[in-house]
């Protein structure tokens, strides 16, 4: 058990396999030797098997029972379509095609639907593989339905799975480390002196990092997205990239003077309620059964907070001293809102996270006629309008998964025709062994083909000997069948995919044999069927998309760079009063779709077996890059909000041309980044601090933005504000250049040749150190306290 446990953590796949080991047989069974109805047991006997074992469908327990209703009656139409095609080979064909990319291409609106393709693709491929009468519909579609009134009480009886959501605890952990860590910093300076501060800290900072690698490790450890239609799933996995967003900011700081500014105590107020609120989200993630009161009371409180921080941050801006014109005295002036906009920027991703976890509580505590109806909190249209971007976010020429559907539909289809033209006996077995095999790229699929043939070969020769073995006495295979389940569950997950795949052809072998006398010979013919297959899925994979996921990612990469940089300069010309209110929320769309099309690339190749050529620690980074860039573009969106007044003041002052020459700079970066990702371009410098930018923004707030007492007005600490956002998305840019180099040199030692295309960008100046810029990142999180 403790080996089973090892290689099936939480026997999952166990609890699968053994409650498909008892229906299963068992429905066999009551279809053929009481209803004497051989195809009636067919599809009782598969339906059970794809309801049972190729789909485990997580969250409360009646949603559950509504995913497996909606699994049945899809395999009841799938049914029909499959048996009215088959009798024709282009039209099967041309079903097989339709129905298959429909089925795959479903599964990026959840994991609900992804989770399911291969048991909805089973239910068409099933009947349209064997041509019958009509006559015969009514059989196959009361053996579905009697597997699927068996699959409910079993889900619910028989070893139920644990009502738990994956990213609830790792999410609710990354809470706790940052609100003990918030707490921390709320009470320095403590009393055993500046050392033991920084060493608190410094644990403190290191536990946010380790609680933030593991959201993202069981994040990126699924093969699609780990959430559903449902409100609860989609706020959830929002908390991924918001958490990693937070993370980075609590450990990140600058350091615009060699001695810090004075803290501002409004900031300390801010950090101490923002810990409440993430301790009460903590809270609600460990119980979303919890009452969500406490956490809306301390949103409220950390609002007030928030509010209050910006009218004293007015009086820390000295707008009314001349001061000087130095770079020291011009960033030395922008410091004293340094410690005051760290705290804004914590407060706005502190308010995100708690709103989400506040969805996802209301959602889960949603009566049974509303979970049942699918009514949302809030928006009734919501999963439908999720599902809609999700798909159209995918309808693009360098979406994996449009291609991984194109893929698989067109491997089907071949399959069904190679299947009616050689007229091989049964072609249900060509279509399994394309469905098995077919994976992202030419390599892989071939890796796959190799071990599925190898796998068959095995379950067909074990199949044969014990068909010799029992001879005549055909009622043993009885007490074969539950254990060729059991084993065909298990040995997946617990040994290999060939040895799944062995376990599964001899389930498939006693099962044709049941009720007959045993025939090994059919045992052993069926292994030219995998074969064909097999060779489908090759031809298939080599002339659709052949790179891969590794080549999908860097297009992916280029993408979401380009659109949330298009973002971040839409958002601050929006902030500025350059365009209409609301004019961000296209491209904002437009770089969520971006972010969305690069995780499930990032998946896939997580995903493909084999040795990755790429730097996991180089690609997690430049792929979390994309999270910080648009957040920060959210961030400026958020700080304007329904401040127009504040905007028309900001477009007549000087500071906002400061603010935008800086924005295009950094966006600019970045589209030649995204350029240097494609291999088209180098790598670019990160780009240096611009002291005349910052003295020009210092002259306008001193001149332009105080008011009839020389004090600075919320329009400046807005503006202020809205430039520390966009120097955050600057100070991002050391890091990704250097984790774009080196998998650039990585790609180059492979292939055998010096690395091109390293060297600095033309035009492009030296990028500053940390030790050399004024206004810089330093890596140790309590350096500049």
């Amino acid at each position: 058990m403790t080996w089973l446990r090892g290689r099936d953590p939480d026997l999952a796949a166990t609890r699968r396999a053994g409650r498909t080991a008892l229906v299963m047989p068992a429905l066999f069974a009551l279809c053929s030797e009481v209803l004497h109805s051989p195809t009636m047991a067919s599809y009782a006997a598969f339906g059970s098997f794809s309801m049972l074992l190729l789909v485990d469908y997580s969250g409360p327990m009646v949603e559950r029972l509504r995913a497996q209703v909606a699994l049945a009656v899809a395999w009841l139409v799938l049914i029909c379509l499959g048996t009215l095609a088959a009798p024709w080979l282009w039209l099967a064909v041309a079903g097989t095609v339709v129905v298959g990319f429909a089925v795959l291409f479903a599964g990026v609106v959840s994991s609900v639907l992804a989770g399911s393709s291969t048991a909805l693709l089973l239910a068409f491929v099933l009947p349209v593989s064997a041509p019958v009468p009509l006559s015969q519909l009514p059989a196959r579609l009361a053996g579905a339905g009697l597997a699927a009134a068996v699959a409910l009480p079993a889900v619910a009886l028989l070893w139920p799975r644990p009502v738990a959501d994956l990213l609830s605890a790792p999410a609710a952990a990354v809470c706790r480390a940052a609100a003990g860590y918030l707490r921390i910093r709320a009470a320095l300076p403590g009393p055993d002196g500046p050392e033991a501060d920084a060493e608190r800290c410094r644990a403190g900072a290191e536990h946010i990092a380790r609680s933030g690698t593991q959201l993202r490790g069981v994040f990126d450890a699924t093969t699609c997205r780990p959430t559903g239609l449902s409100a609860t799933s989609r706020a959830l996995v929002r908390l991924v990239d918001q958490l990693t967003w937070l993370c980075g900011v609590l450990v990140d700081r600058s350091e615009y003077t060699d001695d810090p500014p004075a803290c501002d105590p409004a900031a300390h107020t801010v950090r101490g309620a923002a810990a409440h609120v993430l301790e009460a989200a903590c809270d609600l993630l460990t119980d979303l059964d919890g009452d969500t009161g406490p956490l809306r009371t301390r949103e409220s409180d950390l609002r007030a907070a928030l509010a209050g921080m910006e009218h004293s941050s007015t009086v820390q801006v000295p707008a009314e001293h001349p001061g000087g014109t130095s770079t020291a005295e011009v960033y030395g002036f922008i410091a004293t809102l340094d410690v005051s906009f760290r705290a804004q920027e914590l407060g706005f991703a502190v308010l995100q996270i708690a709103q989400n976890v506040d969805m996802a509580a209301t959602a889960w505590q949603r009566s049974w006629p509303e979970r049942l109806l699918g009514l949302e909190p809030g928006a009734l249209t919501a999963p439908l309008s999720s599902a809609r971007e999700r798909a159209v976010a995918h309808l693009q020429p360098d979406s994996v998964w449009l291609h991984n559907s194109l893929r698989g539909a067109v491997g089907l289809g071949i399959a069904v025709f190679l299947a009616g033209v050689t007229g091989v006996g049964h072609s249900f077995w060509v279509l399994l062994g394309t469905m098995s095999v077919l994976r992202s790229n030419a390599l892989s699929t071939g890796q796959n083909a190799v071990r599925a043939v190898l796998g068959t070969v095995a379950g067909s020769v074990i199949g044969a000997v014990l068909l010799r073995l029992i001879g005549h006495h055909g009622t043993a295979l009885w007490f074969v069948l539950p254990v060729a389940v059991l084993c065909a569950g298990i040995a997946p997950a617990a040994i290999s995919f060939a040895a799944g795949q062995a376990a599964f052809t001899v389930t498939l072998v006693v099962l044709f044999n049941i009720g007959h006398d045993p025939n090994w010979h059919i045992a052993l013919l069926r292994v030219q069927d995998i074969v064909l297959g097999c060779l489908v899925s090759v031809l298939v994979a080599v002339f659709f998309w052949p790179r891969g996921a590794r080549a999908a990612v860097h297009k992916a990469l280029a993408e979401a760079y380009d659109d949330s940089a298009r973002y971040l300069g839409h958002a601050v010309d929006h902030a500025l009063g350059h365009r209409a209110p609301g004019a961000p929320d296209p491209q904002g769309r437009a770089a969520a779709a971006a972010a969305r099309r690069l995780d499930d690339a990032f998946r896939n190749y997580l995903a493909e077996r084999g040795a990755k050529p790429l730097s996991l620690s180089c690609a997690t980074t430049l792929v979390t890059g994309v999270v910080g860039l648009r957040l920060a573009a959210d961030a400026v969106v958020s700080l304007w909000h329904g401040e127009d007044l504040a905007r028309v003041q900001a477009v007549r002052a000087d500071a906002h041309r400061a603010v935008l020459g800086s924005a295009a700079l950094v966006t600019d970066w970045y589209h030649h980044f995204a350029a240097s990702l494609g291999g088209r371009t180098a790598v670019p410098d990160a780009v240096p601090l611009r002291p005349e930018g910052a003295a020009r923004l210092v002259e306008s707030v001193r001149t332009e933005l105080s008011d009839g007492q020389g004090r600075a007005t919320p329009v400046a600490v807005r503006i202020i504000w809205t430039d520390d956002h966009v120097d955050a998305a600057r100070r991002l840019q050391p890091a990704l250049s250097e984790a774009a180099r080196a998998q650039a040199r990585a790609q180059h030692r492979r292939a055998g040749r010096a690395p091109a295309g390293l060297t600095p960008a033309p035009g492009a100046g030296p990028g500053p150190g940390p030790a050399s810029s004024p206004h810089g990142r330093s890596g140790d999180p309590d350096s500049a306290r």
